[in-house]
């Protein structure tokens, strides 16, 4: 349960992001419009997997290999869509998105 709505982006063709919930105290963002949640560095809630903080070279062990990868990121295919992990310069997790649309149909917002 998420105590507390910050803001909203109406859906619409002017919308930044195309339409957006916003958490802002908790560092969680849906997207709505494009399908998608954003977990950010101050979310203060518990994951199933502890993936906030966790150094890039322990996340094989828990997702295996990326399916797309960068420098600031990776992107793992899932069960249930895709999972895109950023990191710091620590090399370690700093935000999260996650969906149910694969990687080849995700928009992210940028």
């Amino acid at each position: 349960m998420v105590p507390c709505f910050t803001g909203e982006d109406v859906e619409s063709p002017t919308a930044k992001c195309g339409g957006a919930i916003f958490y802002k105290k908790n560092d969680l963002v849906f997207y709505t419009a494009r399908d998608y949640v954003e977990i950010g560095p101050a979310f203060r809630g518990k994951l199933s997997l502890p993936l906030l903080g966790a150094k890039r070279s322990s996340l094989f062990k828990l997702l295996g290999n990326p399916k797309l990868k960068d420098a600031k990121w990776e992107a793992y295919q899932t069960q249930y869509g895709c999972l895109v992990l950023y990191f710091n310069a620590a090399n370690a997790v700093n935000k999260i998105q996650f969906s149910s649309l694969g990687t080849e149909a995700l928009n992210l917002c940028q």
